[in-house]
């Protein structure tokens, strides 16, 4: 009897392990779910946040425009503002990297320090165009830009233009983000990085070009910030008509 007893122990313990198993597993998918939801939130508010830095930078930057086709007058509240957009286009540039240009990889990555540098590099222009320039005579100026300070003014024009080359491409190579307002970026951008070369007409097209490029690229990421990372290129399509 006492043998039986002991054979039948286990087994009974066993048996008491085999029941709890169950109970357990869906508690603790439960709980990985929960963890992964929380997670994702800062990413969700990250992206909307960027979003809303790019409208922002696209409504500067049709100030912009309109303050220099005289269709509003400069002030220096509209001088104060124009350093602004640029700003405001790293946030939305930041976003759209942690969302979609990391995944180029090292191209991705390379491709978003130079666009980020570009970009802080052209804010110094604009303070000194809006800033500076605004306020000093036109020979004093030409002057200026004699020296180094209009050799930084050139390569700081040209290095966004590469910059901004280089981060649409690495976008468009993941097949995620939109083609159109990629293209429309960095349509824009050009007689913005060369507008000691174009006429004003082109550089006042060049911004509206750009505040539409970057409004579209924001509203986009704010309609997928809670799907970034289910988003997949054949969805692309399907989510934009959706919304």
């Amino acid at each position: 009897m006492n043998m039986l007893a002991r054979n039948a122990e286990p087994h009974r313990s066993q048996s008491f392990t085999s029941s709890q198993r169950p109970a357990e597993e869906p508690q603790h998918k439960e709980n990985f779910a929960t963890v992964q939801s929380s997670a994702a939130v800062p990413g969700v508010t990250l992206y909307r946040l960027a979003s809303v830095a790019g409208m922002g930078s696209a409504l500067i930057l049709l100030v912009n425009a309109a303050k220099r086709s005289s269709l509003i007058p400069t002030t220096d509240l509209t001088q104060l503002l124009a350093p602004l957009a640029e700003i405001l286009a790293l946030g939305l540039v930041v976003g759209l990297f942690l969302a979609f240009g990391r995944r180029a990889g090292l191209f991705g990555t390379i491709a978003f320090v130079i666009n980020f540098i570009a970009l802080a590099s052209l804010e110094g222009v604009e303070v000194v165009i809006n800033l500076v320039f605004s306020k000093l005579p036109l020979t004093t100026i030409i002057d200026l830009r004699a020296g180094p300070l209009g050799l930084v003014l050139v390569v700081s024009s040209f290095l966004f233009l590469f910059g901004t080359l280089a981060f649409v491409v690495s976008l468009a190579v993941g097949r995620t983000v939109p083609r159109i307002p990629l293209a429309l970026y960095f349509i824009g951008a050009v007689p913005i990085a060369l507008r000691a070369f174009v006429p004003e007409w082109a550089l006042d097209l060049g911004l509206v070009v750009l505040a539409a490029a970057i409004a579209w690229l924001a509203g986009w990421l704010w309609i997928c910030a809670s799907t970034v990372d289910d988003l997949k290129p054949e969805n692309v399509t399907t989510l934009t008509a959706q919304n």
